[in-house]
C-alpha cells in the first residue's frame, strides 16, 4: 500500500495559468455555491456553521513590547469551510491585512488557500489566493448583476475604486455587456486615476468615466451602484445611500461598509437580497444593537438590525440561493430598487479554489510537494 502523501503547490503565476481570472466560469461557480448554500450542503465555522472566519484581534494599547496595536483593516484571519455537491471539499483561507503594507510595496492583504480531503484531512493543494479571493468577491456581486439588474444596464457607479472594485466591475461587464459608463467616487485622486487606468487597459468596451465629488452625485443615473470602500476611521463617516439619490430600478450592491436607515429598508418599493442572512443573524445574536456599529458595518448587519428592531419582518429578506433555485423571484419590476448585501464567505473560496485546482491537475500546472514517503507516527 502506498502511504506517501503529496500536495500541489500553486503560486500566483500557476493560478493565472489554471484560469483563476476566468470571470465567466467564476460566476457560474458562485451560482453553484449559492444553490448548495440554500440546500444546506455546506459548513462554515462556529456552532451555527455560518461564521465568516476566526479573527485574531489586537489591543488598542499594550505594555507588551512588540505587540501589534489595533487599527482599521489590520487583522489576521483563518476562514474554514466545507462545501458539498460537486465539490465535496474542505478548505481554509488564511490572510493577514495591514494598511501599511503599501509602504513596503505589498498588497494590503496577503492571502493563501489550503484545500484538504474532506474525509481524511490530507492536504491536496496550497495556493496563492489574492486573485482567487478578489475574483470570488467580484463574481458574487456579478451574480447579483446577472440576476437582479434591469435589462441592458448602461451605467455603473463605483464607490471606493480599489482592488475589489476592479474585479467587481470585471464581473459586471461579464454579466451585463451592455454597460458602457462608469461613475466613480474615491478618496484620493491617485486611487481614482489608478482605477481608471486599469479599467481602460482591461475593459475596452467602457466608453466613458465620470469622476464625482460626493456619494449622492455618483449614485445619480446609475443602473448598478457598488460600494467597495474600506472601513472609515469613525463609524459615522462610513458611506450611506438614500432612496432619493437613486433612479427607479437601481440595483445597489454592497460588499463593504454601507449604512442605510431603516425607513429605506422598510420602503415597500425596495427589495432586500442577502448572500446568506444566517451569517449576519449568527454574528448579531447576543450582541448589543445596533450591530452595524458594534459588530460589522456590512449592509447585511443593517438588515439584521432592522429585523431585530421589528422594523421589517425576516420574510422581507430573500437569499440569493432562493432565487437561483427558483423558489423566490429576483427583480419583480423594472422600477423596483434592490439592495443586495454581500459579506464574503469561505465556501466561495473553496468553490473557486477547487475549480482552479482541478484545472491545474488536468493541465499539469503547479509543483508537487512531498509531505512524507511514510509517516514516522
Amino acid at each position: 500500500m502506498d502511504t506517501s502523501l503529496k500536495f500541489l503547490y500553486l503560486n500566483e503565476e500557476d493560478m493565472i495559468n489554471a484560469g483563476v481570472k476566468n470571470m465567466d466560469k467564476c460566476i457560474l461557480t458562485m451560482e453553484d455555491m449559492f444553490m448548495l448554500l440554500h440546500k444546506e450542503d455546506y459548513r462554515m465555522g462556529g456552532e451555527n456553521a455560518n461564521e465568516h472566519g476566526i479573527r485574531v484581534s489586537f489591543p488598542k494599547e499594550s505594555d507588551v513590547e512588540g505587540m501589534p496595536i489595533h487599527k482599521p483593516d489590520y487583522r489576521f484571519m483563518a476562514m474554514p469551510a466545507y462545501l458539498g455537491g460537486r465539490f465535496k471539499m474542505f478548505g481554509i483561507k488564511s490572510y493577514g491585512s495591514n494598511p501599511d503594507n503599501a509602504q513596503k510595496g505589498l498588497p494590503r492583504s496577503i492571502l493563501m488557500m489550503s484545500l484538504m480531503d474532506a474525509t481524511t484531512g490530507a492536504p491536496l493543494a496550497y495556493m496563492s489566493a489574492n486573485i482567487l479571493s478578489a475574483m470570488r468577491t467580484g463574481a458574487t456581486s456579478g451574480v447579483g448583476a446577472k440576476h437582479l439588474s434591469v435589462k441592458n444596464p448602461k451605467v455603473v457607479s463605483i464607490i471606493g475604486p480599489g482592488t475589489m472594485s476592479k474585479y467587481t466591475l470585471y464581473s459586471f461587464i461579464t454579466a451585463q455587456p451592455s454597460i458602457e459608463v462608469v461613475r466613480i467616487k474615491g478618496r484620493s485622486k491617485r486611487g481614482i486615476d489608478n482605477f481608471i487606468s486599469y479599467c481602460k487597459k482591461n475593459f475596452p468596451t467602457i466608453k466613458e468615466y465620470i469622476v464625482c465629488n460626493d456619494v449622492q452625485e455618483v449614485c445619480k443615473d446609475a443602473d448598478i451602484v457598488f460600494y467597495g470602500t474600506t472601513n472609515a476611521a469613525k463609524y459615522e463617516e462610513n458611506p450611506t445611500v438614500k432612496k432619493e439619490w437613486l433612479k427607479k430600478g437601481a440595483l445597489v450592491i454592497a460588499a463593504s461598509a454601507l449604512l442605510v436607515d431603516t425607513e429605506f429598508l422598510s420602503d415597500k418599493d425596495v427589495k432586500l437580497i442577502s448572500d446568506n442572512y444566517k451569517m449576519y443573524d449568527g454574528w448579531g445574536s447576543g450582541q448589543p444593537l445596533p450591530t452595524q456599529k458594534n459588530v460589522s458595518t456590512l449592509l447585511g448587519m443593517g438588515f439584521y438590525d432592522a429585523v431585530t428592531e421589528g422594523k421589517i419582518p425576516r420574510e422581507a429578506i430573500t437569499d440569493m440561493g432562493e432565487i437561483l433555485t427558483g423558489e423566490k423571484s429576483g427583480r419583480d419590476s423594472e422600477e423596483q430598487i434592490i439592495l443586495y448585501a454581500v459579506g464574503g464567505m469561505p465556501i466561495e473560496d473553496v468553490a473557486w479554489g477547487y475549480d482552479c485546482y482541478m484545472n491545474a491537475i488536468n493541465n499539469n500546472i503547479g509543483t508537487e510537494l512531498k509531505v512524507w514517503d511514510k509517516t514516522e507516527l
